[in-house]
């Protein structure tokens, strides 16, 4: 075991589908023997909310009770998490992890996290509810197009790059401007010195990524109909019981979420009684999943520090712990 202050981090970042959690608990089983405890940091902004699990493929009971993990389960899907608490709860465990002689091992397919942690994050204004619950109301009111051309109003230039549709950006823009008087494109010339730790020069981050997209393709259609079978309709359906969620929230945003939840509506204005037309809900999972995978890897592809290794080939896992082990012997040597 090595000593807390000598410790490095490592980061395993991927598509979906592509294989991190096998490859983060074979790394963890491998350092395990090696008499280097692992502890992993999930960089998920779906795995943080409860009652979520089909449709997150959150890790098993079994795989939790394999290696400790953290920020799983930390939020009700009524509340939101930004990537600023996330860098600020992944600091501070990393440090805590450390501190009790393990290995943190950053795990996850949330690349705007991974960003923040290694660059900084921009110093925005917090999240305003109030505001934020007016905005929604003029938005099933008027419609998000009406709120877009509200934002090319205040800030053409966050406007420019962002769809009439884009409920998500167009509101936090928005909300900005509304509790800060300034565009939030002005917020993206800077970056917060005091969010900016030194974490990337002892952090090693390793990518999974397929140099086949077809393999990764296959993989996002089964595991979305293993979600299917295992009851993600239904998973959906509790929630909207619940009474007290919406579509528009960051939660129900989540693919696969947000495609069943419009299923659902869908069903409920056509025929109550009548079952969701699950070829349809299928096609479109799949659709919005593998658009997820191609905006993740474009993030990866910007992260020149990165080493990705080949997830497609036979022996991937292996080739992952290999390539890990050598770092780790590079950076401790390094550090001597």
């Amino acid at each position: 075991m090595s000593a807390p202050e000598a410790l490095p981090a490592i980061a395993l970042a991927g598509p979906t589908a592509s294989g991190k959690t096998a490859g983060a608990l074979a790394l963890a089983a491998v350092l395990a023997r090696q008499g280097q405890p692992v502890e992993i940091i999930s960089v998920d902004s779906a795995l943080v909310y409860r009652g979520m699990d089909i449709g997150t493929a959150k890790p098993t009971a079994a795989e939790l009770a394999a290696v400790p993990h953290h920020l799983i389960d930390i939020r009700d899907p009524l509340q939101a998490y930004s990537a600023a608490e996330f860098v600020q709860d992944a600091t501070r465990l990393m440090g805590e992890i450390r501190a009790r002689g393990a290995l943190p091992l950053l795990v996850g397919g949330t690349m705007l996290y991974f960003k923040a942690l290694f660059d900084g994050i921009d110093d925005m204004p917090a999240a305003d509810p109030e505001v934020r619950a007016r905005l929604e109301s003029q938005a099933r009111e008027h419609g998000w197009p009406a709120l877009h051309a509200e934002l090319a109003r205040v800030d053409p230039a966050t406007a420019a790059r962002l769809a009439p549709a884009d409920s998500q950006r167009i509101q936090r823009a928005l909300e900005v401007w509304h509790v800060s008087g300034q565009p939030l494109s002005s917020f993206h010339t800077t970056k917060s010195v005091a969010n900016k730790a030194d974490r990337a020069s002892d952090t090693a981050l390793f990518s999974l990524e397929p140099d086949d997209r077809a393999w990764l393709h296959e993989r996002i259609a089964q595991r979305f109909d293993a979600m299917l079978a295992a009851g993600l309709v239904d998973e959906v359906r509790a929630l909207r019981a619940r009474g007290d969620l919406h579509p528009d929230l960051p939660s129900m945003r989540c693919v696969g979420y947000r495609q069943v939840w419009d299923e659902l509506d869908f069903q409920a204005a056509r025929a109550p009684d009548a079952p969701p037309n699950l070829a349809h809900l299928r096609e479109r999972g799949i659709a919005a999943t593998r658009q997820l995978a191609k905006r993740q890897i474009t993030w990866l592809r910007s992260m020149q520090q990165r080493q990705a290794i080949a997830c497609d080939q036979p022996h991937a896992v292996a080739a992952l712990v290999q390539a890990v082990l050598q770092r780790l012997a590079q950076m401790k040597k390094a550090t001597a």
